[in-house]
């Protein structure tokens, strides 16, 4: 059976949950990558993590859960796509600062 994905509504996100989620650095790079690809193209497992599959699952589930990220299941693999415009319009700049960062 498959797994229901929660999908947090980033209008119903703290600032506190917003920048728990952008304060570790693989869940910023996370976004930086996907908001280079189209929507919904880029796998979960297509990312060149520096931490085990378990960890990698973790971090796309508290992006997920801060509306950072929308996902969708397509057989066996889980696509994203970055909530920017819904995102921006909770927190303005936030996102701008996070994606602009090397």
């Amino acid at each position: 059976m498959a797994r229901t994905l929660v999908h947090t509504e980033p209008a119903d996100v703290t600032l506190q949950q917003a920048l728990e989620a952008l304060s570790d650095p693989v869940r910023r790079s996370i976004l930086r990558e996907v908001s280079g690809e189209p929507d919904f193209t880029r796998a979960c497992g297509t990312f060149d993590l520096p931490v085990s599959k378990a960890t990698a699952s973790h971090h796309f589930s508290v992006l997920r859960a801060a509306g950072l990220l929308e996902q969708l299941d397509r057989g066996p693999r889980r696509y994203n796509r970055l909530r920017r415009k819904e995102f921006d319009a909770r927190f303005p700049g936030l996102l701008d600062l996070v994606l602009a960062e090397d």
